[in-house]
């Protein structure tokens, strides 16, 4: 018998070991990716996860990617927050283009997509739910190949508030179409009406209570970056925290965070905080847990409805926004480059997916399959296109390489 004072064996592996592997495995994918000169380090990242992932090599067991929960939920408020930030309500107003476009994009997106999954046969309610999320983008998949390539321009400026935009509109048309599946569950009528209530009161209320507690905080500690940067990585944590701890909705909470703490802060209590290094490396455990829950079986079992969803959802978005751009005077490349842009799909996607399956947990295999399978594609593809279209528009080099 070993002396009590031997750790067990084999070893258990906490949530800081995971986190130290993923942030390790991240940046070495990374690396790769950034000597190529041509392919965006986020790409590494997802490669590395889904080649250690269950998928492959199973180096990140299913238990250990679960494990990084906490870590995935921290980077997608900072993500969310950092976005809702950059949307002022004052100047969208008065750029009704890029408002009607949002509008316009996310409807349009809405319709084509449920119509062609129901083409294939899929149920009305859980087409009407994969295109509420198909209406998202991923903020977090543009922020990065935007900051790695050093893109700045006016379709850079545009595509960031497309994209706060038409994830607030996505979460909106996921909790109208709430109600008709807990009808088709057969909830009764106060859980079909209240919940979707529920959900977006509750968010709204909490981001609204932690905003104005934030913005009068900084009026306490003044306009110190260290003073400031704690304060809203802070804020940013209990937010995910007390979203959990009232189950409402943390990427509606989130958003709506940032966009109050931009909005309701007249006298400029709050900074313009980078959250540089410290943020990267949730960024980095973000894509490197993506990738490992990237599973080639969803993939190969949702086949045809899948590729139909992508290439649905692709056609309306790029399409939409093309038409709205040269309405508003962009270049042909500028229009073109701005709807590749919204092509990623991830954060908010697999947010809303998560809620589904948690109200009604197994009737809902295929939509899954469907939409995982679709987010697996477009975590491949979607930095690349963002890439090329931020290329395409002018916004980076034609020659750029990643030299810092």
């Amino acid at each position: 018998m070993p002396p009590e004072f031997l750790p067990p064996w084999p070893p258990q592996i906490n949530t800081l070991v995971v986190f130290g592997l993923v942030l390790w495995a991240g940046l070495v994918g990374g690396e790769i990716a950034h000597r190529s000169r041509y392919i965006p380090r986020i790409t590494g990242y997802i490669a590395i996860g889904f080649l250690l992932g269950p998928s492959v090599l199973d180096v990140f067991t299913r238990p250990m990617v679960a494990g990084a929960g906490i870590f995935v939920d921290t980077a997608l408020g900072l993500i969310l927050f950092q976005i809702g930030r950059r949307l002022h309500v004052p100047s969208l107003r008065n750029d009704r283009a890029v408002l009607l476009t949002a509008l316009a994009e996310c409807s349009i997106s809405f319709a084509v997509v449920y119509l062609v999954l129901t083409a294939f046969s899929f149920p009305p309610v859980h087409a009407a739910i994969a295109a509420a999320i198909g209406i998202s983008s991923s903020p977090a998949v543009v922020l990065l190949v935007m900051r790695e390539f050093d893109a700045q321009g006016p379709v850079s400026d545009r595509a960031l508030t497309l994209i706060a935009v038409n994830n607030i509109l996505a979460f909106f048309f996921f909790i109208a179409v709430l109600p008709w599946l807990h009808q088709t569950q057969e909830a009764d009528w106060l859980t079909a009406t209240l919940h979707p209530l529920y959900q977006v009161a509750g968010s709204l209320l909490l981001a609204y209570v932690l905003a104005h507690l934030t913005i009068r905080l900084g009026h306490l500690i003044g306009r110190r970056d260290s003073a400031q940067f704690a304060l809203l990585v802070g804020v940013i944590v209990l937010a995910v925290g007390t979203a959990q701890a009232f189950n409402v909705s943390l990427l509606l909470t989130l958003l709506a965070l940032g966009i109050m703490c931009r909005n309701l802060d007249r006298r400029e209590a709050l900074m313009e905080v980078e959250f540089g290094h410290g943020g990267d490396i949730f960024f980095v455990v973000l894509f490197v847990v993506a990738g490992a829950n990237l599973h080639l079986g969803e993939l190969a079992g949702a086949g045809l409805l899948a590729v139909a969803f992508v290439l649905a959802r692709f056609a309306a978005k790029a399409g939409t926004v093309f038409v709205a751009g040269r309405l508003s005077g962009l270049s042909v490349a500028q229009a073109g480059g701005l709807g590749l842009t919204l092509t990623p799909m991830a954060a908010m996607a697999i947010g809303l997916l998560k809620t589904t399956e948690e109200l009604y947990p197994g009737i809902t295999p295929s939509l899954s399959a469907t939409v995982l399978a679709a987010i697996a594609i477009l975590e491949t593809v979607g930095p690349l296109a963002a890439l090329w279209g931020l290329r395409l528009a002018g916004e980076v080099r034609p020659d750029a390489r990643l030299d810092h």
